[in-house]
């Protein structure tokens, strides 16, 4: 059998995979954590598909319980399901050793990679629900993405980060910021995009997201965070 991503030999690469949940389908469990680089057919983007489907229903519904408005709703499923978190979650079980690669992405770091990080995140949900049903599924959810979801329950409103750096560059600089699409690869039903964010012409973040709007919101937060770390002096 192939290795994986980290190099692991064990004949049944994901018995290590602490995740709280046991697979009654194993088979299930193999195709959440196969990449597309690794087999042509039988790879988790129809799990991920169903995944990003089931977290977002498993967000909602935590969320309403919250008592946030609509609007303060959005925000906050917009910020957990936004691509970096889903693969800092992943990333927080170590499921980047587990997923199965390609040769070319193992030579990339491809089990770092944010895209295939999230990715795997959201096939393991998928996977989850088919296995065991949706309750076994907003268990291993609410589980992994605990302190993520309250810390947004305790700040209640989330400031979107767009909104931001828009308050911010205009009270910085008296202007608002300027988003590029600099480049849309992949295929129709699960493109990439990356966009970049600009201040008086000056590149200051660069983000990529399944949508325009996700990839934005990634160059607003790494502004943000460069604009926080090194505020500019006024003249």
């Amino acid at each position: 059998m192939p290795a994986c991503c980290s190099g692991n030999l064990n004949p049944e690469p994901f018995s290590d995979l602490n995740t709280g949940y046991k697979f009654k389908d194993k088979e299930l469990l193999r195709q959440a954590l196969t990449h597309r680089s690794y087999a042509s057919t039988l790879h988790n983007e129809r799990l991920e598909f169903l995944g990003d489907s089931v977290l977002e229903l498993v967000l909602s519904e935590y969320l309403f319980g919250t008592g946030m408005s609509e609007a303060g709703m959005s925000r906050a499923r917009a910020a957990i399901v936004r691509g970096s978190e889903l693969a800092r979650a992943a990333a927080g079980i170590g499921l980047g050793d587990f997923i199965l690669l390609g040769k070319g992405e193992i030579s990339t770091g491809g089990g770092k990679k944010d895209s295939i990080l999230a990715g795997a995140f959201e096939a393991l949900a998928g996977a989850v629900y088919l296995d065991g049903g949706y309750e076994e599924a907003k268990a291993l959810i609410m589980r992994i993405l605990k302190d993520k979801l309250l810390s947004v329950a305790e700040e209640g409103q989330l400031r979107d980060p767009k909104t931001e750096l828009q308050e911010l560059c205009q009270r910085l600089f008296s202007q608002l910021p300027a988003y590029r699409l600099l480049k849309e690869e992949g295929l129709e039903h699960r493109k990439l995009f990356t966009s970049a964010v600009y201040i008086s012409r000056e590149l200051y973040g660069q983000g990529t997201g399944k949508t325009k709007k996700e990839a934005e919101t990634e160059a607003a937060k790494m502004a943000l965070e460069r604009l926080k770390a090194a505020p500019p002096t006024r003249p």
